[in-house]
C-alpha cells in the first residue's frame, strides 16, 4: 500500500498576549470553587464501554451527561494545578498559553447547557471536536515551557507535574473521543464497525499494528539514517485482544523508533556505514493471556534489539522527561540530551490521508477519521515531530501502557542490546478497574 508521508513540523513561534480571549482568574473562580468541591469520579472501563453496550439514543445521551459532568472537573483540576506552579514558571509564555486554553475549555464545558436531545448532541459533538483540536499541541508547548523553566523546579517536581498532566490529558481525550465515536456510530449505523465500541477495538491485532508502525518507522529511519533493520514477529502472531488502537500505536512507534535508531547506529559503529553486513533485526514476540484465562487477562509483547543497550549509569534516566540525544539539529546542550532516548528518527509525523484528505487509522475505527487528533492514523505519535528531541517518548509510552493497568519495563544488556517488555490489559476483561 502506498503511504503518503508528509513532513509536519510544529512551530512554537512567538506567543503574544497568551491570556487573550481567556477568562480571567476572578471570572471563573466561583465556578472553579464549585467544581473543586468534588474531584472527578474514578472512571471504570465498564462505565466507558457501557455507553455502547448497546448503542442507543438513550445511551448516547447518558454519555454526553457523563462527559459534561466529568470533563469540566478534569479541566478545572488542571487549571488549579497550573495556577499553583511557582510564579516565575507560570509566567512563562508557553505555560501561560496552556493555562489560558484550559481556562477557556473549563468555562465552555462548565457553563454548557444541558443536552436533552440528539439534535442538541450534534451541536455539542461539534463543539467537543473543536475543543479536542484546540488542545492538540498541549504537550509539546508544555514541554517547551518546562524546558525553559527547568532551573526553577527540580526534575522530580517537573516529572510529577507532567505525569499528572499527561494522565489527565489521556482521560479527557478518551472520554471526549469515546463520546464522539459513539455519536457518529449512532448517526451513521451503516458504516459502524461491528468490532468496535467507540474507540475500543474488540479484536485489535498486535501483529497488524506492529506491521503498520514498523513500516512507518522504517520509512523514517531509511530517510534519516539511510538504512533500517528488519522486523521479525514471533510468538502467537494471530492473537487479538480488546484495546484502544491509538494507544498501542503510540507505544509501539516510540519503542520502534528507539530500537531502529540504536540498531542502525551501532551497526555503523561496528561495521561502518558502507558495510554489506546485514543489520540485526528487531524481534517482537507476542504472548497472549495464558489459558485458562485469569481475570483480568493480559497480552504481553517483548521488543528486542541488538543496538548496544544502555550503560548502567544511564539506566535510571531513561524514563526521565527530556532525556534524549536527538532533536532538531541534535542540539544536546539546549535539550539536555542523554545517550539513549532517541526521539528523533525522522523528526516528523506522517499521516495517511484518505480520499477525502482526512486521516484514517488502519488500526482504529475506519468510520471515525480524526479520532484523537494528532494521534490518529499514521500520526499516532502524538507529535512524533512535535515532541521529537524532547525525550517524552519513553515516559509517555509507559504512561499509556500503565493507564489501563498495564506496564512497560526496560532491560538492557550493555554492549549488546535492549529488551522492552510491555503488558497490556485486555479491556473486555478488565471489569470495574479504575482508569
Amino acid at each position: 500500500m502506498h503511504r503518503n508521508c508528509q513532513r509536519r513540523k510544529f512551530h512554537v513561534g512567538e506567543i503574544r498576549n497568551p491570556l487573550a480571549n481567556s477568562p480571567s482568574p476572578t471570572e471563573i473562580a466561583p465556578l472553579l470553587d464549585e467544581y473543586a468541591k468534588h474531584p472527578p469520579r474514578p472512571l471504570t472501563l465498564s462505565t466507558l464501554l457501557s455507553f455502547g453496550r448497546p448503542l442507543t439514543p438513550e445511551s448516547v445521551l447518558n454519555s454526553v451527561g457523563y462527559v459534561l459532568s466529568e470533563v469540566p472537573r478534569m479541566f478545572g483540576w488542571r487549571v488549579r494545578a497550573l495556577e499553583e506552579l511557582p510564579f516565575i514558571v507560570g509566567m512563562n509564555p508557553f505555560i501561560a498559553k496552556i493555562l489560558a486554553a484550559h481556562r477557556r475549555s473549563f468555562q465552555l464545558l462548565a457553563t454548557y447547557p444541558t443536552v436533552e436531545s440528539l439534535e442538541d448532541n450534534v451541536k455539542f459533538t461539534t463543539q467537543l471536536e473543536a475543543l479536542v483540536q484546540t488542545h492538540v499541541n498541549d504537550i509539546p508547548i508544555m514541554a517547551k515551557g518546562f524546558q525553559e523553566c527547568s532551573r526553577y523546579m527540580t526534575p522530580e517536581e517537573i516529572s510529577s507535574f507532567l505525569d499528572a498532566a499527561i494522565r489527565n490529558r489521556i482521560a479527557v481525550r478518551l472520554l471526549a473521543e469515546q463520546h464522539i465515536a459513539l455519536s457518529r456510530d449512532l448517526q451513521d449505523p451503516d458504516n459502524r464497525s461491528k468490532d468496535h465500541i467507540g474507540v475500543v477495538h474488540m479484536s485489535c491485532s498486535p501483529r497488524d499494528m506492529i506491521r503498520m508502525c514498523g513500516s512507518f518507522v522504517s520509512d523514517l529511519c531509511e530517510a534519516t539514517l539511510g538504512a533500517s533493520p528488519e522486523i521479525i514477529i514471533d510468538g502467537q502472531v494471530d492473537a487479538t485482544f480488546a484495546y484502544v488502537p491509538v494507544h498501542l500505536e503510540y507505544i509501539l512507534t516510540e519503542i520502534l523508533k528507539n530500537a531502529f535508531r540504536a540498531s542502525v547506529e551501532r551497526h555503523y559503529k561496528v561495521h561502518g556505514s558502507s558495510s554489506t553486513h546485514k543489520i540485526p533485526p528487531v524481534r517482537i514476540t507476542i504472548a497472549p493471556p495464558p489459558s485458562p484465562v485469569p481475570h483480568p487477562s493480559v497480552l504481553s509483547l517483548r521488543i528486542r534489539d541488538e543496538g548496544g543497550g544502555v550503560s548502567p549509569s544511564n539506566i535510571p534516566l531513561i524514563f526521565s522527561y527530556s532525556f534524549t540525544t536527538a532533536g532538531p539539529g541534535n542540539d544536546e546542550d539546549e535539550l539536555g540530551g542523554g545517550p539513549y532516548a532517541a526521539q528523533h528518527v525522522g523528526g516528523s509525523a506522517a499521516i495517511d490521508h484518505g480520499p477525502d484528505g482526512s486521516g484514517s487509522s488502519p488500526g482504529g475505527s475506519g468510520n471515525s477519521p480524526g479520532l484523537f487528533g494528532e494521534i490518529v492514523g499514521r500520526g499516532v505519535q502524538t507529535g512524533m515531530g512535535t515532541i521529537a528531541g524532547l525525550g517524552y517518548g519513553l515516559p509517555m509510552s509507559r504512561l499509556y501502557a500503565m493507564y489501563f493497568g498495564g506496564s512497560l519495563d526496560f532491560l538492557s544488556l550493555d554492549g549488546w542490546g535492549s529488551d522492552v517488555f510491555v503488558k497490556l490489559r485486555c479491556l473486555d476483561d478488565a471489569g470495574d478497574v479504575e482508569i
